[in-house]
């Protein structure tokens, strides 16, 4: 059976010349990257060349790159990095401590404010527009004196709308307020300057970039107070201790450093595809409509709604037929509660369950955007068939 793979959201393969360059650290060139020995220092002159590519992608210097195991670990140091400090003053009632976030962040963002309001932190969940933007104004007008930490995402892993960062990075600095930014979609795919978007912290995840799972960074501008989150030797700086995956650092540089050379050329042949794609299906499948159309949006996302189908259902017949896509985070996968992404998009829960993201990537052919034009309409007119909800409203709109 053709198989083709439009969920380049949920992870990338690891590309051919990443894997070239991790292999030897499996084995020959093994040594621990803080040993003083001469092995130790060839791992340790690998991991600082990689520092520097990823630093490089983003405008940063390389100092200010810590790696993690990936954008959770990012996100959640971060978040708990900058407002854990005040905790048991919150506690003891003698101050407050309040962080600005939006309703469409990933989990790793949300959850975590969730547990910071356990622990009597104030959080405000910014609401967005049908595109999924959210509004400046609302934004200023939400920091407040006790605003330590403002996290909005860059690009939203489910629709691929991209957040106005710089005047937000404006309203922070003038509030002297901490800025963090999820920027796991983002990487790789649109340009990214720390200094432009006036971020402290920035989280990327490894497997987003093509490059392997259970790798990332957090970029932590000059001079920003966190609080380590892991205790053990001096690593990084002391930001992050713990021995370094020698190999998975050297694949996120690798993976850096190809996106850095083709991320304008990728993103002139993606993004033409996934409008080729989008428009396909709105042309073949009757009332299908594109989530967050009118957004600036990453080249390589589309979030469509297929009325009168289950996305679930829509899902297994298109993966029966040989194409992967998804009904959006994999990380959310079998919830039964519809996306909170759209639904707060003001989606109802039927339109949001009935929604598939398309998501490109650099492997995607002309021949797969042809292949997944003809099965899903296929698809979606079978499932239509089978709904009687559905037949009862287009006999009623026709």
């Amino acid at each position: 059976m053709n198989r083709v793979y439009l969920d380049f959201n949920a992870t990338t393969p690891v590309e051919p010349a990443v894997l070239d360059a991790m292999l030897p650290y499996f084995s020959g060139e093994f040594a621990n990257a803080a040993s003083i020995h001469t092995p130790g220092q060839k791992a340790r002159a690998a991991v600082e060349t990689a520092r520097e590519q990823v630093a490089a992608l983003i405008g940063a210097r390389p100092q200010e790159i810590v790696f993690t195991s990936g954008g959770t670990e990012s996100d959640n140091h971060a978040i708990f990095g900058v407002v854990a400090q005040p905790l048991l003053a919150v506690r003891s009632g003698e101050t407050g401590r309040h962080v600005i976030t939006t309703a469409i962040e990933h989990e790793a963002v949300l959850n975590a404010c969730q547990a910071l309001e356990k622990e009597g932190v104030s959080v405000t969940y910014l609401p967005t527009n049908r595109n999924g933007q959210i509004d400046v104004e609302e934004q200023r007008r939400a920091i407040r004196p006790e605003t330590v930490l403002i996290s909005i995402m860059h690009a939203n892993n489910e629709l691929g709308t991209v957040q106005p960062l710089e005047e937000i990075g404006r309203l922070a600095k003038e509030a002297d307020v901490y800025f963090h930014t999820d920027a796991v979609q983002s990487a790789g795919k649109i340009p990214i300057d720390v200094k432009a978007l006036q971020v402290d912290l920035l989280s990327l995840s490894g497997h987003k970039l093509y490059a392997p799972k259970g790798i990332g960074a957090l970029y932590v501008r000059g001079g920003t107070r966190l609080r380590q989150l892991l205790y053990g030797g001096h690593h990084q700086r002391g930001f992050r201790p713990g021995t370094e995956n020698v190999a998975g650092i050297v694949g996120l540089g690798k993976a850096a450093e190809i996106a850095s050379e083709s991320l304008v050329e990728d993103a002139q042949r993606i993004s033409a595809l996934r409008d080729r794609l989008q428009q396909g299906l709105l042309h073949r499948v009757a009332q299908s409509r594109v989530n967050a159309a009118s957004a600036p949006r990453t080249p390589n996302t589309t979030n469509l709604v297929f009325p009168g189908v289950e996305g679930e259902a829509l899902l297994i017949a298109l993966d029966l037929k040989g194409l992967a896509c998804s009904t959006g985070a994999a990380c959310s996968s079998g919830a039964v509660e519809p996306s909170h992404v759209l639904t707060a998009l003001g989606l109802p829960p039927e339109e949001a369950r009935a929604s598939l993201r398309f998501s490109l990537g650099r492997h995607t052919t002309p021949a797969d955007i042809d292949f997944a034009l003809n099965v899903v309409p296929a698809a979606v007119a079978q499932l239509r068939e089978l709904s009687p909800t559905y037949r009862k409203e287009a006999t009623a709109h026709s």
